[in-house]
């Protein structure tokens, strides 16, 4: 019998140098490939050889080394950056919720003081929210400001409930285009709406509104000197938050809004100069805790739906933001079920205390990332400056132009709105372009929860759009006509299955031949049309063949024969070119050499 013998085994040595003289492992964590690394690159190899060596400790030195460290200094100036935004906004918010403005920087306290203090997210920043004006408005207005404070304690404890049964990962599933969507629509009427307050001016009232009345806000300020100046400081404030990184030296490390309130300050301090600047009452008068009178209240249907209503858009609101604040830096990511029971005890906080209802900012949020903030410091530290300036300092609070604070706002507007993200989105994909714009219009024309949830709707639809991609080819051959179908068959993609297969009854041949079986999902829908029209022609005399995709194959191919068994009497002979190949599982001696040695010697022919 000639053939060729050959060893199934050959046996190879593989030298292990392990990185930094680590001890070998043992036998049973297996053969690995360790790649050499230069003694400069020995430190930088250390994780990779741990790993090859089953986990090798790594010396405390390198851990000191590698850990972060906090820069304090800039903890605090972001701090107070966010706090010059936020305290505007904190007012801002109140007075538009038709409740004192006290309240509103009570909770912006608890935003900063309690929810800043938990590890849900590191740079997201909390206080009262200008998406839930209107409805606080309409709550105060049918129940009062008195049973505010039990619907806010109770939808915090629900928050709290929806963390603890972790359902806020959920919030994660969000599209890009429609968190870019949710940052302009939040940022153009912010912008519109501090437009006013920078000229000493009052807001008409909705971000269309807002736009419409500019023109006339212009004019006003033409004719009113005293406004002029107000909107001349609150332009230079803008002017100032762009320009300010570019200062060279040391300078340019102090907050432009810092400087910007500084300059302020100064120019209404001067003769003949008569803007407005912040007005602070007594906080602790201000505070109403919920009697046994409210609790009672809870039996009220409408009240338990303000309850829902505020727990359910709160929480939406917060985690949406969350996201959109995510994508704004590097840093830790957020713990979605933490921030969320973090929300919930400031709720109830805030509920305790007759509040306003607290959610993620994402005007304060992007400020302290700008500011350059990298730990949770800098949110809870804004939230001590809000409640020692209220309490021991007002008087320095009523030396603050409004104009000034109010430029701050439209710097932090603009940054949100980035008008250069639409014409990237349009050259990246114009699907999600429309995603984005569609959600920043609705916003700005209703609401921030009705925008998002309207945008999150137009995302889907467009995911499903473009996963129903289905290749339908219908010709004739012969006798036969063929329909062909690839892709994933839905609902959406029913007309032209339609189409495809009336072109083939249509066509007048005896034979139609459907295949399916390039289908990877084939919905409900297309597939009863599939078989209606299968059963249809028929009855009509028709002969169809159907071939479904899967395990729902409808035709069933012709039995072939059985193959005739081989057996040692019927097997055929090897032809004159066979080769036979015998396999030994038994390894090599030691002394056999390596694999070039074996090569190299004669083959075991015969």
């Amino acid at each position: 019998m000639s053939g060729a013998h050959a060893r199934g085994r050959t046996r190879t040595k593989v030298s292990m140098p392990w990185v930094g003289g680590a001890a070998k492992p043992p036998p049973d964590h297996g053969v690995g490939v360790s790649t050499a690394k230069s003694p400069g690159n020995a430190a930088a190899g250390g994780a990779g050889g741990a790993g090859g060596a089953g986990g090798a400790a790594e010396p405390s030195g390198n851990k000191s080394a590698g850990a972060a460290k906090v820069d304090l200094a800039n903890e605090i100036t972001a701090s107070l950056v966010v706090f010059l935004v936020a305290l505007p906004l904190c007012i801002g918010v109140a007075v538009a919720s038709g409740v004192p403005a006290e309240l509103g920087i009570i909770s912006g306290v608890i935003g900063g003081l309690v929810v800043g203090a938990v590890r849900g997210s590191t740079l997201q920043v909390s206080g009262p929210a200008a998406g839930l004006a209107a409805l606080v408005a309409e709550t105060v207005l049918e129940h009062g400001v008195a049973m505010l404070g039990v619907i806010v304690l109770f939808s915090g404890i629900l928050q709290i409930v929806l963390g603890v049964v972790r359902l806020g990962r959920m919030f994660q599933a969000i599209s890009l285009a429609v968190v870019q969507g949710m940052l302009a629509g939040i940022g153009l009427p912010l912008m519109f709406s501090q437009a006013y307050p920078m000229a000493d001016a009052k807001a008409p009232g909705t971000p269309i509104e807002n736009m419409a009345g500019i023109p006339g806000l212009f004019a006003d300020i033409l004719t009113n000197p005293q406004a002029m100046i107000a909107t001349l400081l609150g332009a230079a404030t803008i002017v100032l938050s762009f320009l300010w990184k570019k200062v060279p030296g040391p300078a340019r490390k102090v907050p432009a809004a810092l400087v910007a309130v500084g300059i302020g300050i100064a120019v209404a301090a001067l003769p003949g100069v008569d803007v407005k600047t912040l007005q602070v009452g007594n906080l602790l008068a201000s505070v109403q805790v919920p009697g046994a009178e409210q609790f009672a209240g809870l039996v009220d249907a409408a009240v338990i739906g303000s309850i829902l209503t505020f727990t359910v858009i709160a929480s939406a609101e917060s985690l949406f933001t969350a996201a959109a604040v995510d994508r704004m830096h590097s840093g830790p990511r957020t713990r979605y079920n933490t921030e969320l029971i973090a929300q919930g005890a400031g709720n109830t906080v805030a509920g305790i205390l007759g509040a306003l209802p607290i959610t993620a900012v994402v005007a304060r949020s992007s400020a302290n990332v700008q500011a350059g903030a990298k730990t949770r410091i800098s949110r809870t530290l804004h939230g001590l400056w809000l409640l020692a300036f209220a309490l021991l300092l007002p008087q320095v609070l009523a030396l603050i132009p409004i104009s000034v604070l109010a430029g701050v706002l439209v710097h932090s507007g603009w940054k949100l709105f980035a008008p250069d993200e639409f014409p990237k989105m349009w050259r990246q994909d114009r699907g999600e372009f429309v995603v984005m714009t569609t959600t920043t219009l609705v916003i700005v024309a209703t609401a921030l929860l009705e925008g998002v949830l309207i945008g999150l709707a137009a995302g889907i639809v467009l995911a499903a759009l473009r996963m129903s991609q289905t290749v339908i080819r219908h010709h004739v051959e012969d006798d036969t006509a063929k329909v062909v179908m690839a892709g994933n068959a839905t609902f959406l993609r029913l007309p032209q299955v339609i189409e495809a297969l009336e072109g083939a009854a249509a066509s007048g041949k005896p034979r139609i031949r459907l295949d399916l079986t390039g289908v990877t999902h084939l919905d409900h829908a297309c597939r009863n049309q599939v078989e209606e029209f299968t059963a249809q022609q028929r009855g009509l005399g028709l002969r169809v063949e159907l071939l479904m995709p899967g395990p729902g194959r409808t035709e069933v191919p012709a039995p072939v024969p059985p193959e005739p068994s081989v057996t040692a009497e019927t097997a055929p002979l090897p032809g004159p070119g066979a080769q036979w190949f015998y396999l030994d599982t038994h390894p090599l001696p030691d002394d056999y050499g390596d694999y070039d040695d074996y090569a190299r010697r004669s083959p075991l022919v015969r």
